[in-house]
């Protein structure tokens, strides 16, 4: 396990649709480490391997209330329902904010570490960030996606609301 530097736009690596996982062996198991600890470090709430350069489609995210980490090799996104415009960042994006559209519904299909395929249905803020990392992994980044970028001065004023 290690903490690996974050990839930063306009890095190739991020645009690229990223290679299937073909064998999910100790290589791989090391990687879903790598993004756990890179994102604790960073202070994210979801990466996918190619912010650590690294062109496979692996990523994590936190889910749920408990923040459980999902881990998802190979996710291919089954169904998607409603819409919802909200703001985003994005690690490889220091500094930047912005609203996107997405969907408030997603299932998805993926393998676990262990080779297990599951089905994962998800909404809300776990809908979007699944998404999110998904999007990395077919080289999508949010910033094609940003309808307003947000300033600092607005987030500030927006999340001092939200804590009175």
């Amino acid at each position: 396990m290690a903490i690996k530097d974050v990839v930063k736009y306009p890095a190739t690596v991020l645009t690229e649709k990223c290679k299937e996982v073909t064998e999910i062996n100790e290589e791989i198991i090391t990687l879903l480490d790598d993004l756990y600890d890179t994102m604790v470090e960073h202070d994210g709430v979801g990466i996918a391997a190619p912010q650590i350069n690294v062109p496979l489609r692996v990523a994590i995210v936190e889910i749920g209330e408990e923040r459980d980490i999902l881990e998802m090799i190979n996710p291919t996104v089954i169904e998607t329902d409603g819409a919802e415009v909200d703001i985003e960042g994005c690690l490889s994006f220091p500094n930047l904010f912005g609203e996107v559209e997405r969907p408030t519904y997603v299932k998805i299909e993926a393998c676990d570490r262990e080779g297990r395929v599951y089905e994962l249905e998800a909404g809300g803020f776990d809908a979007r960030a699944i998404l999110h990392e998904i999007d990395h992994l077919d080289g999508v980044l949010f910033n094609s996606k940003l309808i307003r970028v947000v300033t600092e001065e607005e987030l500030a004023e927006m999340y001092g609301e939200e804590e009175e």
